[in-house]
């Protein structure tokens, strides 16, 4: 059966790639979108399971789909993506959802939505060593049809031991690269005026074929010369792998935005070492140094986990300070929770206090707080090329958009449109917002 189709999208970025293929495999099945869950035939959630907390919303959302089935009983509720491979049994045993597909599954949905039937829910979680979902052409969710996300690869074999993905997604496996630049032509043709390639380890990209090798830095340097009015940005890089290559391309090109976001999780070497992390805080401020040498108006984000496994008050003294060497532009901070399975769960007690992770999360947090702050009062006076994206969320008089270096820009409403180059000259600012004039 085929019907309107509502999609819930939960987690990073590389979510709401697979949410485009899911919309794509199923409306070629005939399956219609809304952004109603009312009227949906066929309610999905694509979830994430790197964090608890993120679970814990899925759950909630399960009784709320419930309530959709109680009114109308022929509405299907399914589970996609990582919650769906790690839980798998589980979900279906709720009683409340009729589909379980992990996220190497997507294509398997149309047949397990035709075999759904009352008492007959269907579970499709197997892993794939090769499914990249290359010649799927993704149904486009950014409504102002402004940036496109493409996944460049999938899975990850980094390991780290307190991590979930390579049990959710699998081994590494990366995508032919021409299918990569074709899909990137196609969005600008479109209309698009900036991409971000995906992948849990961009740096860890490399195809080998008889014909030829391809690295991520060639990669990127592949889709730049596509046009200089297409903008790229890639996520997410690994410490341990990121190389003067990929710098010194982003460098010979004006339209590769100057963001890195470089994961540090802690600033002890003792627990990058029990996090698998497999680089020390040396040879990361190494690596900050060299961007910074290269790319001077590089801007680099952070993940950071407060109170992971042991974690001393010494060990959180030295993540603030390698908070304060690096100057980190802005940080995604978090306190460790435990997921089932990893490593670190099998091995390591989660003896830090909740209080205590709470208490550091805050210090982190406070700090970030005046770096971020600090990092844009530096940029007041400064004139940047900013991609319009639309209105800003707190008034229809102001547009918004973001700097090459990822920072959010807001402005009064001369006339730009979505998906037009803007000049922006920097007037003031927040924390979080460079705040700006049209010149």
């Amino acid at each position: 059966m085929a019907g309107k189709l509502y999609i819930e999208t939960y987690g990073c970025q590389m979510n709401v790639s697979d949410t485009e293929v899911i919309f794509s495999i199923l409306g070629k099945e005939g399956y219609q979108r809304t952004a109603s869950m009312e009227e949906a035939d066929v309610i999905l959630a694509n979830t994430c399971s790197v964090r608890d907390n993120a679970e814990q919303r899925i759950w909630g959302r399960i009784e709320l789909f419930h309530k959709q089935k109680q009114i109308r009983k022929d509405v299907i509720v399914g589970i996609v993506g990582c919650m769906a491979e790690r839980l798998k049994d589980k979900l279906i045993e709720t009683g409340k959802v009729d589909l379980v597909a992990g996220p190497d599954s997507y294509r398997s949905l149309p047949r397990l939505l035709r075999d759904i039937a009352p008492d007959k829910p269907q579970i499709d979680v197997l892993l794939s060593h090769e499914e990249t979902y290359a010649d799927i052409v993704p149904v486009r969710t950014d409504r102002a049809g402004v940036s496109a996300f493409i996944s460049i690869m999938r899975g990850c074999n980094n390991v780290c031991s307190y991590c979930v993905v390579p049990y959710t997604r699998g081994a590494e496996r990366s995508r032919d690269p021409e299918t990569i630049v074709a899909e990137a032509r196609d969005v600008f043709a479109k209309g698009y005026r900036e991409v971000t390639l995906l992948g849990q380890n961009v740096d860890s990209y490399h195809w080998k074929c008889p014909e030829n090798s391809v690295t991520f830095p060639e990669l990127l340097e592949m889709v730049a010369r596509i046009s200089p009015e297409l903008r790229v940005r890639f996520a997410t890089n690994h410490p341990k792998d990121i190389s003067d290559a990929l710098i010194e391309t982003m460098a010979r090109y004006g339209n590769i935005c100057r963001h890195i976001h470089l994961p540090v999780q802690s600033g002890s070497n003792r627990l990058l070492e029990k996090m698998r992390r497999r680089y020390t805080r040396e040879w990361f401020l190494e690596r900050v140094a060299r961007i910074r040498e290269i790319l001077p108006d590089c801007c680099i984000t952070t993940d950071v986990i407060a109170g992971f496994c042991s974690e001393t008050e010494e060990d959180h003294q030295d993540t603030l300070a390698i908070f304060s060497e690096a100057r980190f532009d802005y940080a995604y901070m978090f306190c460790y929770s435990e997921r089932p399975g990893t490593l670190a769960s099998r091995h390591y007690p989660d003896d830090v206090p909740q209080e205590v992770k709470t208490r550091r999360l805050n210090e982190i947090i406070a700090l970030q707080n005046k770096l971020s702050l600090e990092s844009n009062l530096a940029d007041i006076g400064k004139t940047f090329t900013v991609l319009v994206e639309g209105p800003s969320r707190k008034s229809g008089e102001e547009l918004c958009g973001r700097t090459p270096g990822n920072k959010t820009c807001v402005w009064r409403d001369t006339g730009q449109k979505p998906g037009e180059y803007a000049r922006i000259k920097i007037t003031s600012c927040t924390s979080a917002t460079l705040l700006g004039e049209a010149v």
